[in-house]
Parts: structure tokens; sequence; C-alpha cells
């Protein structure tokens, strides 16, 4: 059963293939000699097909179904497949059994190609497991502070570590359960990353992320340990600790990193329970060395936070993130999660917050990234770094080059922003 739900199913020679076996199977469907008009019938699923899943698209960009407007790489795959699954039903029509037994199996196979390929456009979920967010445990021995090796230096780390010629190239990638003592959450398994200089017999004490993936997404640290194991590959096998761990509870709700009756109290778990966890691993204990981080939902989450608890993180990177958790489906969130009053929605904007004056982050950096094809997103963006800006943080946006809102925005940001933050955390010369 693991190896299944491991399967990847991003692959392209995977992608390619199904898109061959559907072309040869609309070939054969669309050519049928009898009845007489069914040319005329074929070009009529066909068209029928493709109109509705533009219209819907319509539909979807008019009503805010989805938040955003739907790629017009989505809608391409999915003309494409719901005409083809017309044109199998059309095959029904007047047919013998052989014909109708193959339209069947080709309406099996244009929706799994479909799927693949809007997934795989996305590029978020890259196994079985992934595409039905179902979390593969994979234990590992979580290391405590007394792993460590030596009081905290204010001389940065890649002055003084030297690796040893065991150390492997790549981290280590596990899951873990963080009690939820204080806050009761009832959060999925955190991913955990634990770096190359980590899997030593002497590690340093290392820099932490807490990081927090999107809505409909899962705590998982493929992304950023692809991007901080190919930062320890020039640095020495220097890398933060990463948790990556779960605001959302069920992929299917966005309980808007706040406390709520309905949610749970997603926001105490976070920023308590996590941190008080986290400091039982041997890193790093200044707010300086720790950074919270987030894409999408999670950028928001991510931005609250650091606006709100900056003694305790002193780095935020927010990707492709909300400026205000929620605001996808404010009248839901106002609803569900802050008892239907406005005003309260209103008051747990992170800007609003910093803009307040409650919390002073003179020594707080952060970058808030945004994909170059993702405008709505650029703006959020820039109002976030200006209003971290403002409340003296060492604050900044960056466009990730051809990238939208999935997979080439998370990566790209990651990498713009720890290749920032690695002279900051003292992970590499300035």
């Amino acid at each position: 059963m693991t190896s299944v739900l491991t399967l990847r199913i991003v692959d392209p020679w995977l992608i390619v293939s199904l898109c061959a076996a559907s072309a040869a199977a609309v070939v054969f469907l669309l050519l049928r000699r009898r009845p007489a008009p069914w040319p005329l019938w074929a070009a009529a699923a066909l068209f029928s097909g493709s109109a509705l899943t533009v219209l819907f698209a319509l539909v979807a960009r008019a009503t805010r179904m989805f938040g955003m407007p739907l790629p017009w790489q989505v809608v391409a795959w999915g003309a494409a497949g719901v005409a083809a699954i017309a044109l199998a039903i059309a095959n029904f029509w007047k047919a013998r059994w052989g014909r109708r037994a193959i339209a069947a199996g080709a309406i099996l196979l244009f929706a799994v190609t479909t799927a693949l390929g809007i997934n795989a456009y996305y590029g978020l979920n890259t196994t079985v497991a992934g595409l039905f967010h179902i979390q593969v445990h994979r234990p590992i021995s979580v290391p405590t502070g007394s792993a460590g090796s030596g009081p905290e230096s204010h001389t940065p780390l890649y002055e003084r570590w030297r690796p040893p010629a065991d150390m492997p190239a790549t981290g280590q990638q596990a899951t873990i359960e963080i009690p939820a003592t204080q806050s009761g959450f009832s959060a999925r398994l955190a991913g955990f990353y634990k770096p190359p200089a980590a899997l030593t017999a002497h590690p340093p004490r290392l820099p932490l992320v807490i990081m927090m993936m999107g809505q409909p997404g899962d705590p998982d640290p493929q992304y950023i340990a692809k991007i901080l194991d190919a930062q320890a590959q020039k640095n020495n096998g220097l890398a933060p600790y990463v948790l990556v761990v779960d605001q959302l509870g069920d992929p299917t709700r966005d309980p808007a990193c706040a406390d709520s009756a309905t949610y749970g109290n997603v926001e105490t778990y976070v920023t308590k329970d996590v941190v008080t966890f986290a400091r039982t691993l041997p890193v790093q204990q200044r707010p300086h060395q720790w950074v919270i981080a987030g894409y999408s939902n999670g950028g928001g989450c991510a931005f609250k936070y650091a606006a709100e608890h900056p003694e305790v993180w002193g780095n935020l990177l927010a990707i492709s993130g909300e400026i205000v958790p929620g605001s996808e489906h404010p009248d839901e969130t106002i609803a569900d999660v802050y008892g239907g009053s406005r005003a309260a929605f209103d008051a747990a904007a992170p800007a609003g917050i910093l803009a307040s004056g409650s919390f002073s982050c003179p020594d707080e950096w952060a970058l808030f990234t945004a994909g170059e094809n993702d405008p709505a997103y650029i703006d959020q963006a820039r109002h976030g770094a200006a209003a971290a800006f403002s409340a003296g943080s060492q604050a900044d946006s960056y466009v990730v080059p051809g990238a939208g809102h999935v997979v080439d925005a998370l990566e790209g940001g990651l990498a713009e922003g720890f290749a920032r933050l690695y002279p900051r955390l003292g992970l590499s010369a300035p």
C-alpha cells in the first residue's frame, strides 16, 4: 500500500503516456460510419463539452468560487477532457456492446488523464497520497536540545563549522507529532526536515524555520527540503531545521489562522504548542535565528503570527500569501471564525496589527514574494512589504519571474527567500 501511495504522478512520462492513450481513444471514438449524422453528433459533443468547461470557468471567475480565476492551462485541460468525455458518451448512441464497453473505459481514461494533467500543472501533489491528502507516516528520531554541540555563539556559524567527511549530501525528511497540549487543536502530523549538518555525530545548533502550506494542502516538507538541500550543498551542509506544521486541521477548511469555536484553536497551536515543541530541538533560540514562513494560505498566517509575535520570530517569508487571512471568502470567515463580527475580522488583519503600534519590529526581516503571472498576489505582496516596512522591519517584496500561483511560485519564492536569509542566519558569508 505504501508503494502505491508514494507513486509519483507528476512525472512527464506518465502524463505523456496518458495523453497518447487518450488521443488514440479519441481517434477510435471519432471513426464511426453509422448512424448517418454521426459527424454532426460528434462535433456537437466535442463543442458542448468544451463550451461547458469554459462557461464553468467564467462563472467561477465571476463568483470567486476558487478565490482567484482558473489559470488558462487548467481551463484548457478541463475543456479537452470534458469534450472527450462528451464524445465517449455520444458513442453509446445506437452502438454495439463492444463500442459501448470501449466508450465506458475511455470515459475513465479521459477523467484520469484530465485530473492528473491539471494536478501536474499545479505541481503541489506529487504522489497518490498527496492527491488524496493521505499522510504517509515517516518516523524519525527527533533530536533534543542536548544534541546540539556547545552553547550559542554570536560568531556566524559558517565561520566556525567544518563538516566531517562522512556528512550526508542531503537532509532527511520525516513526519512527527507535535502535542497540542495548550490548544487541543486536531492537527495532522507535521513535516520535519533535518539538514545534512544535523545528521553528523556532533551537529551544531542550527536556525529554525516554522512553515505552513496552502489550502487545500498538506504539511509536506519536500518543497522547502529541495531548496535547502541545494543551499546546503553550497554551504558545507548548513541549513535550518524545518517544521512544516498544519494550520488547517483538514485540507477542505480554512480556519483563517485564528482560534475559533468552529475550527479549533489553530493560532494557539502554532504560536504556543509548536513554539514550545520547537524549543526542545537543538536549535538556536534567538528570534534573529527563527523564521516563520508560509505559502498562500500559510503565507497569510505567517504574516499574522510574525506581526503579533516579533519576540518569537525575527524573520518572515510570505510566499504568494494572503494579505488578510480568510480574505478569499470574507463572508464565510466572518460568520464561521469571528462570530459574525466584521470588526473582529478587520482587527485580525496583519497590516492593521502592525499599524496599531502594539508590536515593535525594529530588527525584524521580512520578504513577500509572488509570481509574475499572479497580479493580485503581487499587489498583496507589495502591500504587505509596505506595512512591515512602516512598522520598522527590514521588508521587501520580490516577483518570481515567469511564475503563477503554483509550484513555480512556491519554489521560486523559497529559493529567493533563503538566498537572502542565509547570510542573516549566519549560514553563509554576506
